[in-house]
């Protein structure tokens, strides 16, 4: 099917229009964009494989695409060709809530999931800060600041619907809550950014909304004692469910950006879920491990409201981060090291970028040993760009020699496909071969996370 084929049958539902092939070429950090040839709205599964058996015919590219909130050049047409905008497929097709199961197209975001849920009092905890597309939440093992108590996509996604590179269409599992039949293909496809196929449909594991939710934040006096607390709260077993360090100098960005009160100085956000007994158990035990290490007393957030501005201000870090120095733009990159070697590698980072002519906020999900430096650049200044690549590149390989991540959450894309080659140089060959197997004419979102 040509492109005036797919004109003929999709009107104004294929479009060549500038804006929309620029608006489709470009994520939410500096990499530069990468705008498609045309761009296609599908409604329908069975439209998505007509799609894809065109492209696959002749040999033409296909991009997917959910929000446009990735970070790492996941959504960049490199080879030009069709982008697969998902964004019609927003159906909640089933909700289980006696099996605390449900089953959604690519194009639903965690918001609009969780605004239907809370009529059954399930939700859906997987939180990257942004209002992602559960499409594009699967394509990158997106997680967020729930990860320490409620896991990553990983986790959560009991099967898929998946329409192949050739245009076929498989179910990868069943809505049973384990399983140990055949190859595990569905967390094959989690993380696989677009790669070997196009999620069209996502069985999801759901939780009851806790009883008792309070949030806390906590100032202290160096990010060494906080991140050592943190430390000692994960070793204490206690099932806190989001734990977020704020260095001073992004608490003092998250201030003037999200009208905050709180001191110029290393925090952390706590959040506890549970009865109303449980979380204050809880609470009580983290308390006395963050006054170990001089810890202020908890400024609590108990409304619903008061959580969502706190939880919004910790959304917000990014833009926060950029307003800091307006004209720039912000490279957010991210590692995962082990829980031991954390604070090893946050202060072996924070004096690799005291040189730095730039800010370079820290501020991470350091319950499970993943934390975020964002290089707040000119993007016109090259000497700029060449110093933010070498501390990044320096984060990356420490990291790594720790045991670590290049990546905890924000994935490969073509921005961290160098580093791939570094942590996984046996594993790679074999994701090659997958790639292969699964599209040979390389048509699935190529040139990232392996090189064929």
């Amino acid at each position: 099917m040509s492109f005036a084929a797919l004109r003929e049958r999709f009107g104004a539902r294929f479009s060549t229009a500038e804006a929309v092939r620029g608006h489709h070429g470009k994520d939410a950090t500096f990499h530069a964009p990468h705008p498609p040839d045309a761009v296609v709205f599908p409604e329908t599964v069975e439209e998505v494989q007509a799609i894809v058996r065109a492209c696959h015919e002749s040999g033409t590219p296909i991009v997917p695409f959910g929000a446009g909130t990735s970070l790492e050049g996941h959504i960049g047409a490199l080879d030009g060709g069709i982008t697969i905008d998902l964004t019609g497929l927003d159906r909640i097709r089933e909700i289980h809530d006696e099996d605390m199961t449900c089953f959604v197209e690519p194009g639903v975001t965690r918001k609009r999931l969780n605004e239907e849920l809370r009529a059954t009092g399930l939700f859906f905890p997987i939180d990257p800060g942004a209002d992602a597309s559960l499409g594009g939440m699967v394509a990158t093992g997106a997680s967020g600041t729930n990860a320490v108590r409620y896991g990553t996509m990983r986790e959560n996604v009991l099967s898929l619907e998946v329409v192949l590179p050739d245009g076929r269409l498989i179910r990868t599992g069943t809505r049973a809550r384990k399983s140990s039949a055949g190859y595990d293909l569905t967390r094959l496809y989690i993380g696989s950014e677009g790669t070997l196929g196009i999620v069209t449909g996502i069985h999801l594991r759901l939780y009851g909304i806790p009883e008792s939710i309070a949030s806390a934040v906590c100032a202290f006096p160096s990010v060494d004692a906080a991140v050592d607390a943190v430390i000692l709260t994960i070793q204490s077993g206690i099932p806190v469910a989001r734990i977020e360090l704020l260095d001073e100098v992004q608490m003092d960005a998250c201030n003037r950006y999200s009208k905050l009160e709180y001191a110029a100085s290393p925090h952390i956000f706590f959040e506890f879920h549970g009865t109303p007994a449980g979380v204050a158990e809880q609470a009580e035990a983290t308390g006395a491990i963050a006054q170990e290490f001089g810890g202020s007393d908890f400024a609590w957030s108990t409304t619903t409201e008061e959580r969502n501005r706190l939880w919004q201000a910790r959304h917000d870090a990014f833009f926060a981060a950029i307003a800091l120095r307006p004209g720039s733009e912000g490279w957010p990159t991210d590692v995962c090291v082990p829980i031991s070697r954390l604070a090893e590698c946050i202060a072996e980072t924070r004096a690799d970028l005291a040189s730095a002519p730039f800010p370079t906020p820290i501020v991470g999900h350091v319950g499970d040993g993943n934390f975020h430096v964002i290089f707040v650049i000119d993007t016109e200044d090259a000497g700029e760009v060449r110093i933010a690549t070498e501390l990044n590149d320096r984060l990356v390989r420490r990291a790594l020699a720790m045991g670590g991540t290049c990546t905890g959450e924000h994935g490969i894309g073509y921005g961290k496909m160098h580093f791939l080659e570094d942590e996984h140089p046996s594993a790679l060959p074999v994701m090659r071969l997958v790639k292969r197997a699964l599209d040979p004419k390389n048509i699935m979102n190529p040139g990232k996370i392996v090189r064929l």
